[in-house]
């Protein structure tokens, strides 16, 4: 039914369009959700009541990263590190001042990552988000800078280390600088494990590239969301150089899971708990000590 009203509501539109004149019928642009991987129309209020995840075929739809700490941790936990910093430009890459300047103004965040500290359901951590909307969450001196330093801050704290990656991977506007950061967070992670702490990584849609590469597969426990996309080079690119045709579900969750990649796929609904559960299983005062003192 739904499905009937979104092509007369788009007939009509395209109608009134020809005939150059206004539509009588105000149509709010939200109010459908028209699901990209099996077509399926759905009142956006329940498709944002369902946490953005399709009631017919389960796609989990992109979250910016305020969606994903509102749906994640507890309520007035949240203390947010380094939320002043910002990215220069080290290669005088041409209009990237600009670029940031815009993304900055769209999207109300500072770069492509937040890190912080707080508490899942009772559980401290030490939490980093990524959001696809800036730079399609490409890793730049100032993601480097911010995942390193919440690493660093862990250690001091004794505390778990939960980071949600989605990423283009590496940004080229920052050229060597930014391939820099994948040692850089890379070594802060291997910091932290070696002092016996936790670090949980989930793994969104997509995760690629020098991301792929560093930090998104360090964890201790490795979790994706449902058949989200999670690769270093693209198919065109890998099968071009191995001169061999891979897998269709070739960099998805399930094959990565399969393939031992990845721990386990945890819905977007059970998300919270798990990450709950596990914090509390591998609390450091508890292991340490044998018993919670």
């Amino acid at each position: 039914m739904l499905e009937d009203l979104f092509k007369i509501v788009k007939v009509r539109l395209d109608d009134d369009s020809s005939k150059n004149r206004k539509s009588k019928v105000s149509i709010p642009s939200n109010l459908l959700f028209k699901c990209p991987r099996c077509q399926a129309v759905v009142f956006m209020e329940d498709f944002d009541a369902n946490q953005r995840v399709c009631t017919s075929c389960n796609y989990h739809a992109r979250l910016t990263a305020p969606e994903r700490l509102k749906l994640t941790i507890d309520k007035d936990s949240f203390i947010e590190y380094d939320s002043e910093m910002g990215s220069v430009n080290p290669i005088g890459f041409p209009g990237y001042e600009k670029k940031i300047e815009e993304l900055q103004e769209a999207t109300g965040l500072r770069d492509a990552v937040i890190t912080g500290e707080c508490t899942i359901k009772g559980q401290p951590c030490v939490i980093g988000v990524m959001d696809s909307r800036f730079m399609m969450a490409s890793m730049g001196s100032v993601v480097g800078e911010k995942i390193t330093r919440a690493f660093e801050r862990a250690s001091e704290k004794r505390l778990p280390v939960v980071l949600f990656t989605a990423s283009g991977g590496a940004r080229m506007q920052e050229g060597i600088i930014s391939l820099m950061q994948m040692a850089k967070t890379s070594g802060a992670a291997a910091r932290h494990s070696d002092q016996g702490l936790l670090y949980i990584t989930v793994l969104t849609d997509p995760t690629t590239g020098g991301v792929t590469a560093s930090f998104a597969s360090l964890g201790d426990i490795v979790i994706a969301e449902p058949k989200v996309l999670v690769g270093f080079a693209g198919r065109r690119v890998i099968e071009g150089t191995i001169k061999q045709r891979l897998p269709d579900d070739f960099q998805s969750a399930e094959f990565l899971l399969e393939h031992g990649f990845v721990d386990m796929i945890v819905e977007r609904r059970r998300m919270r708990r798990t990450l709950s559960n596990l914090l509390r299983l591998h609390r450091s005062d508890v292991c340490a000590g044998g018993g919670r003192q």
